[in-house]
């Protein structure tokens, strides 16, 4: 598995430890950055993992900064990218289920770390359910 990550100043310390939770469990991370606390426009580290996850040279992305929305608003501009911004584990466990979703945007503002990396690992283990819910996400793009 090939995980695509990245974020914005706000997220970096959670991006760090991420990365290093991937890295932990054998997943391939390709890291977009940015690479410190010093502040950046989120849509530079964005563009590329929505554009590595669209062209399925990654499997998933995963997106940090502040409040979450940026990053979740930046990738949802691309037609097959289907970004959740989660903030509880059940969040995300329903994003993979129900609606596909191929990128995990988080608020590290507004989670601890350790939620942060539980949602992470519910993201990669749940699968989408297909089905009815199918139908749904194939009517998402424009």
């Amino acid at each position: 598995m090939k995980i695509a990550i990245g974020g914005d100043h706000a997220g970096f310390a959670y991006k760090q430890e991420v990365v290093e939770l991937l890295k932990s469990k054998g997943i391939e991370v390709e890291d977009f950055g940015p690479f410190s606390e010093d502040s950046v426009d989120y849509p530079d580290f964005v563009h590329p993992v929505a554009k590595k996850v669209e062209a399925k040279e990654a499997d998933l992305g995963i997106l940090i900064c502040g409040s979450g929305n940026g990053v979740a608003m930046t990738a949802n501009k691309y037609q097959s990218i289907r970004a959740a911004l989660c903030w509880q584990t059940e969040l995300a466990a329903l994003a993979r289920q129900h609606n596909n979703a191929n990128i995990l945007c988080m608020p590290a503002r507004f989670v601890s770390l350790e939620l942060a990396k539980a949602m992470v690992e519910t993201f990669l283990e749940e699968k989408f359910e297909g089905g009815r819910h199918e139908r749904r996400v194939n009517k998402i793009s424009c």
